[in-house]
């Protein structure tokens, strides 16, 4: 018998908390799901037809408000997967310093077989559910994309909320990755993919762990296999392929393709919208199914599908020296041991993937600021650099030409901002992990554990502040 997601997600944090000296009913509350909201709706087809849709919220921990995690639309979606895709979000949020509690929503659709028309009565009918329970709003609950879903539905879920509350000044910051005109902030759309590329990046330039590879330092000349070319894996795969990396591998759910010189992913892409598949790229090799990519030999492989691509069965075939998680959960508990004792290492979800929620804290803060990133000061450093500049040419004779002005006077703009705060938290999050793997010994913690130990560490901090838990 298959163990559920949930179980697989508090397992692992078992294991971490082993190494922790927290109280044992404190951990019991940290793992815990605080609340599951399931509801059922009627919707209206365009055939004039009534169909009943299923859906979920959970609110995994609420030791930080708002909650926060995206809102999937999929037929695997069930309560033990909402309840265990927010649990990893309250680890994730912890693990980068973003203030909110892990949540996550669910439809249980597919969403190819509706309309546009269709997928918006179901979205404004699922944000009027979760208004009415209060399971949203820019202090309690704040959702985002996540499978199935992206700006539109999010521009749908805010401008219901909006109507719905009345007036509401903080209306939308209630959820986040909107179109920039509703609120939503430049670099979110591949913020999740350019994360992944951040922590990818920032492992290859560690020596001493290429070295136990037996791989040379940096992306450059690596040879990547990406599963998944929706919007994270797509900018993953963009991102590597721009450092230098080569893209051998490319799979999506109609199947995967092989290139051993290498693919252009943004070749695929337009032959994907062409040919509504991947397969039958010129020059490439067809693969029948999509996870028969994730065995192709390569130097790092990035799930960037669904959960538990890699489990006990084929983890054994895989002969990717990374395992880079731009999926939630992509590895099941089995197929990490049997990874981990082949010599792979794996970048853990909970901290590689958590690029969007770094940029959605960004948005909801906008939000609730009513700013601008960078309105206030962008003219002002601008103008400070090229005072210093007119200094410089004055002392010295040097005249500048125009295009070394524009290039030591540009002052930072909102995306140049977001992608510098997200760097920024990435990379730190990567050294506060790898920090704890050291101060334990690597042969007895991984960087998965360590991750979850950084967690566990950090929520049971504000518990304790609390004065709930001496």
């Amino acid at each position: 018998m298959s163990t559920g997601f949930m179980e697989q997600v508090n397992r692992q944090f078992d294991r971490a908390a082993a190494f922790t000296r927290h109280e044992p009913t404190l951990l019991d509350q940290i793992k815990a799901c605080n609340c599951v909201y399931y509801v059922s709706f009627p919707v209206r087809r365009d055939d004039g037809t009534i169909e009943v849709v299923h859906a979920w919220r959970a609110e995994h921990s609420q030791h930080k408000l708002p909650t926060k995690g995206g809102i999937r639309f999929s037929l695997d979606v069930s309560d033990d997967e909402v309840m265990a895709l927010a649990a990893l979000m309250t680890y994730k949020c912890a693990i980068v310093d973003v203030p909110f509690g892990g949540a996550k929503g669910g439809v249980k659709i597919d969403r190819r077989q509706y309309s546009k028309g269709e997928l918006e009565r179901i979205t404004r009918r699922y944000t009027f559910e979760l208004v009415r329970k209060r399971f949203i709003g820019p202090g309690v609950d704040v959702p985002a994309p996540d499978f199935g879903t992206g700006p539109q539905e999010m521009a749908w879920i805010a401008d219901t909320y909006a109507t719905l509350t009345g007036g509401e000044v903080d209306a939308l910051a209630c959820v986040t990755a909107k179109p920039l005109a509703q609120g939503g902030i430049r670099g979110r759309t591949e913020a999740t993919g350019r994360g992944v590329y951040f922590g990818i990046r920032e492992a290859c330039d560690s020596a001493d762990v290429m070295k136990a590879l037996g791989l040379a330092r940096g992306v450059a000349g690596k040879r990547v296999v990406v599963q998944g070319l929706g919007n994270v894996g797509y900018h993953a795969a963009k991102f590597l392929q721009d450092a230098g990396a080569v893209l051998v591998g490319l799979a999506e759910f109609e199947g995967a393709i092989a290139g051993a010189k290498g693919l252009d992913v943004d070749q695929v892409m337009a032959h994907r919208r062409e040919r509504r598949s991947i397969l039958g790229f010129p020059g490439a090799t067809d693969l029948k199914q999509s996870t028969d990519a994730l065995e192709l030999e390569c130097d790092i492989l990035v799930p960037a599908a669904l959960e538990r691509q890699l489990t006990a069965d084929n983890a054994p075939r895989i002969r990717a020296k990374i395992v880079a998680e731009a999926a939630n959960g992509p590895t099941t508990l089995a197929a990490d041991d049997v990874l981990r004792k082949g010599g792979a290492l794996i970048l853990p979800d909970l901290w590689l993937n958590a690029g969007g929620v770094i940029v959605s804290y960004f948005e909801w803060v906008k939000n609730l600021s009513h700013v601008r990133f960078g309105r206030m000061q962008k003219r002002y450093e601008e103008g400070a650099a090229r005072r210093l500049l007119d200094a410089v040419a004055q002392s010295t004779g040097k005249q500048f030409t125009d295009q070394q002005i524009g290039y030591y006077t540009d002052g930072p703009d909102e995306e140049d901002l977001v992608n510098s705060g997200l760097e920024e938290s990435t990379v730190s999050a990567y050294h506060q992990i790898r920090e704890i793997q050291r101060r334990h010994g690597a042969d007895k913690v991984d960087l998965r554990t360590a991750a979850f130990i950084n967690a566990i560490d950090k929520v049971a901090r504000t518990y304790e502040e609390m004065g709930i838990f001496p």
